[in-house]
């Protein structure tokens, strides 16, 4: 890899007095104004977050090192399929506005156990609050530190170590401002980022064009459909070696409305963002997180198919095979150290600020679950406004150092981050949204099936996952229920999994909850069709996206 040269380091030390700066400037500009409450302003910017800055710091705070290093690496490996989690996200965000943020903000809900408490009672919110907190230091916010630092530590000839503590460093300053230094930072951030990112994409399809001979990023698309042309397959046939990643129409009609409803809507990381605005304010927010959310496919996968046909034409050389073995994950720092002098900064500036985004907007929803949910409810009732501010903050820091600790003992880079991730988070995604789909909107749901889809949708996830290993599935794969992975055994599919458990969850749900008694905590819960009304601007935008992403798949099925 390259190292930087002096430009590099300028453009790069500019980017980060900047976002610092405006940081600063935000801290001091809300100490001095009024503020009805302490903790709400540092944990909820209580309100004061506009649908622009709403909207960039969702992008901000989702898309990281997992996305660049490990997304972009599945693109290397199996290719624009695997942009339907960005493009079914636009989609699921409309969804989120139109049903999920009307019941939180007209339920004056704050946090997600929050409002478990509200519809279930104390014991499984407080069940919930401890396993989010644990998920979130251990998978989320371990994974996005050391990947963030691995990548940046191979572009910038760093090490590991010095890299981790850096981005934590920095997180702490940005998340110790509160929600609403957060949201402002991430326009910022976003701005990096999308700049940063398409001058990547642009480099990268000029590198492509020079492998048929010709000049410019328009030629490079063009080469590039051609000498990849399997990598466009938008949904993979059951002959693709990669369909137990993406099985085929599951990606649009099965598990993955899973994934995406349940970390969209049902997630204090990303839900944040919006609980503490007006409701038309909020829908604009995630409308705009939508339309940008269009773009990440030619920001993330698109170069890393381009890495792919240079490596395949052997521009790359050995880059691509650290160790002799072929590591897709190398695709987008493989590329950003091809970058010339000037742009590399600039490419290296977008990858820091996706990663500080979102370890700074991860630890502030550690904080704030740990906070208000149990700190204040469990240890310290009476506790002041500003006594909860020192907690978060507190709280802020010792999640990032156990995460600087536990990072490198986890391997997440042997198993591929974007995969890391989704592996450890599918295990309970299902039973996650049945909970909250339910106690949304049927009235007679029970704390005692809340606690089964707690607990039972984890334990049907490893059951599904492991069975392979106790009984051969084979006889399921001429029913599409299983696939060969290569390993001698047949498997369900990740996203067929959860899509299975999901439904299981349900039934079991409504089964307990009829035979049992209701509870009298969902009588606090307010929902009736009149939140769900839109107004005719954020329809028509929302119609917009979904036929943009119904036209993509459209052209290139």
């Amino acid at each position: 890899m390259n190292l930087f040269s002096r430009l590099d380091s300028l453009v790069f030390l500019t980017y980060f007095v900047v976002v610092a700066g405006y940081g600063l400037w935000v801290y001091r500009r809300k100490k001095s104004g009024a503020g009805s409450s302490a903790s709400h302003d540092y944990f909820l910017a209580e309100g004061s977050l506009s649908w622009w800055a709403i909207g960039a710091s969702l992008i901000a705070s989702n898309i990281s090192a997992e996305q660049f290093i490990g997304m972009s690496g599945s693109g290397f490996r199996i290719g624009m399929a695997i942009a339907v989690y960005e493009l079914m996200a636009a989609a699921t965000l409309v969804i989120v506005a139109v049903f999920f943020m009307p019941v939180y903000l007209k339920n004056h809900i704050y946090t997600m156990p929050q409002f478990l408490e509200q519809r279930y009672g104390k014991k499984v919110a407080t069940t919930m609050a401890f396993f989010w907190l644990g998920l979130y230091v251990v998978v989320n916010l371990t994974s996005i530190l050391y990947l963030g630092a691995l990548a940046i530590g191979s572009i910038a000839g760093l090490g590991v170590l010095p890299c981790m503590l850096f981005l934590a460093i920095f997180a702490a300053v940005i998340t110790l401002g509160g929600m609403k230094v957060i949201g402002y930072t991430d326009v910022i951030q976003v701005t990096c980022l999308v700049i940063g990112g398409l001058v990547t994409t642009w480099i990268a399809l000029e590198l492509v064009a020079k492998i048929g001979g010709g000049n410019g990023a328009l030629h490079g698309a063009t080469t590039l459909f051609q000498s990849a042309r399997d990598h466009f397959d938008m949904v993979l046939p059951r002959t693709n070696p990669n369909y137990i990643d993406l099985p085929g129409l599951s990606t649009l009609i099965g598990g993955m409305w899973i994934v995406n409803l349940n970390y969209w809507g049902c997630n204090q990381y990303i839900t944040q963002r919006a609980l503490g605005a007006d409701l038309p304010t909020a829908r604009k927010g995630l409308l705009f997180a939508a339309f940008l959310k269009l773009l990440m496919p030619v920001i993330i996968v698109l170069p890393g198919i381009a890495a792919f046909a240079l490596d395949k034409s052997g521009v790359l050389g050995d880059a691509m095979r650290p160790g002799g073995e072929l590591n897709p994950d190398r695709a987008y720092p493989t590329l950003l150290a091809l970058l010339p002098s000037g742009l590399k900064g600039i490419a290296f500036a977008a990858l820091t600020a996706a990663v500080v985004a979102s370890l700074a907007g991860k630890a502030n929803s550690i904080a704030t679950i740990f906070t208000l949910d149990i700190y204040k409810k469990r240890f310290n009732k009476d506790a002041s406004e500003q006594k909860m501010v020192w907690i978060g903050r507190v709280t802020v820091v010792m999640a990032l150092v156990l995460a600087v600790l536990i990072a490198p003992l986890l391997g997440i880079d042997k198993k591929g981050g974007f995969q890391y991730i989704q592996e450890y988070t599918g295990f309970v995604s299902p039973g996650i949204l049945a909970m909250f789909l339910l106690g949304f909107f049927w009235k007679k749901t029970n704390s005692a099936a809340a606690m089964f889809a707690t607990i039972g949708g984890l334990v049907l996830s490893i059951v599904l996952k492991f069975l392979p290993l106790m009984i051969n599935l084979s006889f399921l794969a001429p029913l599409g229920f299983a696939v060969d992975n290569g390993h001698g055994m047949h498997e369900i599919p990740f996203l067929d999994r959860m899509f299975i458990v999901f439904w299981i969850v349900v039934a079991g749900m409504i089964l307990i909850s009829k035979m049992g008694a209701r509870d009298k905590a969902v009588l606090t819960l307010h929902v009736d069709r009149k939140l769900f009304h839109v107004d005719g601007a954020f329809a028509f935008g929302s119609a917009v996206v979904c036929l943009l992403v119904a036209a993509i798949y459209g052209v290139w099925w």
